[in-house]
C-alpha cells in the first residue's frame, strides 16, 4: 500500500493514503513511501529516495508533475522560512500540525505520484539492505539533542576565529544531523545547519559533553591502510601499522615519516615504491576493483573515477561503509541500554556512556575491532568533553 509520510520523528506519528490524513493507528499493509520516518523502524518498507540515491523530489520528478511540485516546493519553502523566523523548530514540533491540511494533502499526493514513478523505473540498489539500516540510526542520532556547552571556550574568547564559533555554535539547534548521500564514497557529511560535528576544530570539541556521564570514543588504528592490506590479502599488524611500515618497509625511520612515506605513494598513481607495493598491492587491487571508468567496492557500491582518483575512492569507500555497518552493529547492541551513538567522525564511533553501563566498554571494543575486513587494532578513550578523552586501556 502506497503511502506519505507527514513528519520523520517517531513522536510525530502521521500518514497521508488515498486522499486521506491518518494518525496514530497506521495501517499494518503501508509498504512503500517516498522516505524513512522513525515510527517506521519496525516495518518492512520500500523507500523510493534509497532506490534514486538520495535525489530530491525535484530531481526525479516526471516531467508532467513538474509545474505542480514547483509550486508546492515554493510553498513549502516559504512555511519553513516563517518557521524560521518565529523561532520554531522542526526539531521539536510535529510538522503536519504547522500547515494548512489542504497543503499537506496537495503535496503529499504529488510525492505518490513521483514515489510511485521511482519505484516503477529505478533499479532496487544491491546495498539497499544497508542503506535502510544507515538511515535508521542517523535519523535517531539526528534527533537526539547533544550536551553543548560553548562556556567551556570562555577562556579562549580573545581569539576572534573563537568567538566567531562560540556564535556559530549558540545559534544552531544542538543536534548533529547527517546527510548519507553527501560526498561519492559513502562517507557521512553535516546537514547544513546542524552542529558541524565532523569538521570542528579539536580546540573547540570541548563544548561538546555528555547527556549521560562520558563520552567514549572507539578509533581505528591506521583504518585507510588496514583497509588496503585486507584488499591486497594481507595479515593485519598487531601494533601501530606507522610503526610496522616504518620497520619493515622503511629501515626504522620515525612513525611521522612513514606515515607521509605511504600515503604519498598509496594515493599517487604515478609514484612508485616497489617493497610497499609487494605488501599493499595497490596495482591488483586497482585492477580488481576499477574497470577504467567505475570503481565498483566490495560493499556494492559504484563510483565513477578516473585513475587519478580511483585508489582513494576504492580505499575510502570500502572503509566508510565498513564503519558505518559496525556503527549499526553497536547501536543495535545498545538497542536497550541508556548508553548510545552520540555521532561519528570519519573513522571513529562516539559513545555517549552512562556510568553503570561502563562495564560494556570492553564488549564493545571486541565488536567494533571485529570488522569484515579483519581484526582491526582499536583505541578507547573516555572523558567528561570531546576535546579532553583520555587512553583507556582495556
Amino acid at each position: 500500500m502506497l503511502f506519505q509520510t507527514l513528519d520523520d520523528k517517531g513522536q510525530c506519528v502521521g500518514i497521508y493514503h488515498d486522499g486521506d490524513l491518518l494518525f496514530d493507528d497506521l495501517p499494518k499493509d503501508i509498504s512503500k513511501t517516498w522516505s524513512y520516518s522513525q515510527y517506521l523502524k519496525d516495518r518492512r518498507i520500500e523507500y523510493a529516495q534509497l532506490y534514486c540515491g538520495g535525489r530530491d523530489l525535484i530531481e526525479v520528478c516526471p516531467e508532467k508533475y513538474a509545474d505542480d511540485l514547483k509550486s508546492s516546493t515554493k510553498r513549502l519553502k516559504a512555511y519553513v522560512r516563517s518557521f524560521q523566523l518565529g523561532k520554531i523548530s522542526l526539531s521539536d514540533h510535529c510538522f503536519y500540525d504547522l500547515v494548512p491540511k489542504e497543503f499537506l494533502l496537495e503535496y503529499c499526493e504529488l510525492k505518490s505520484k513521483i514515489t510511485k514513478h521511482v519505484l516503477a523505473n529505478y533499479e532496487k540498489p544491491k546495498n539497499y539492505d544497508f542503506l535502510v539500516d544507515l538511515t535508521k540510526i542517523v535519523t535517531d542520532i539526528n534527533y537526539r539533542k547533544l550536551n553543548i556547552n560553548s562556556s567551556k571556550l570562555r577562556e579562549k574568547s580573545y581569539s576572534t576565529d573563537c568567538r566567531k564559533f562560540i556564535r556559530l555554535i549558540n545559534s544552531l539547534e544542538p543536534y548533529c544531523k547527517y546527510n548519507i548521500f553527501g560526498t561519492k564514497t559513502g562517507r557521512l557529511t553535516n546537514a547544513r545547519g546542524s552542529i558541524p560535528i565532523l569538521t570542528m576544530a579539536k580546540d573547540y570539541r570541548v563544548v561538546v559533553e555528555p547527556t549521560n556521564d562520558w563520552l567514549v570514543e572507539l578509533d581505528y588504528n591506521g583504518a585507510e591502510l588496514r583497509t588496503v592490506l585486507s584488499l591486497s590479502g594481507e595479515e593485519q599488524p598487531k601494533g601501530d601499522i606507522h610503526d610496522w611500515n616504518a620497520k619493515n618497509l622503511f629501515g626504522g625511520c620515525d612513525r611521522d615519516e612513514a606515515k607521509g612515506r605511504i600515503f604519498a605513494w598509496l594515493y599517487n598513481s604515478k609514484s612508485t615504491l616497489k617493497d610497499a607495493e609487494s605488501i599493499y598491492k595497490r596495482s591488483e587491487i586497482r585492477s580488481k576493483y576499477w574497470d577504467g571508468e567505475y570503481v565498483r567496492t566490495p560493499y556494492d557500491r559504484v563510483i565513477k573515477a578516473d585513475k587519478h582518483h580511483s585508489m582513494s575512492y576504492i580505499v575510502q569507500s570500502t572503509f566508510s561503509d565498513m564503519l558505518l555497518r559496525q556503527m549499526i552493529k553497536i547501536d543495535k547492541f545498545l538497542e536497550n541500554y541508556k548508553s548510545h551513538i552520540a555521532f561519528c567522525v570519519h573513522d571513529s564511533i562516539v559513545l555517549d556512556m552512562s556510568d553503570d553501563e561502563k562495564y560494556l566498554i570492553p564488549e564493545i571494543k571486541k565488536m567494533f575491532s571485529d570488522t569484515d575486513l579483519g581484526n582491526f587494532k582499536t583505541s578507547v578513550k573516555a572523558g567528561k568533553n570531546f576535546g579532553k578523552l583520555y587512553n583507556l586501556k582495556l
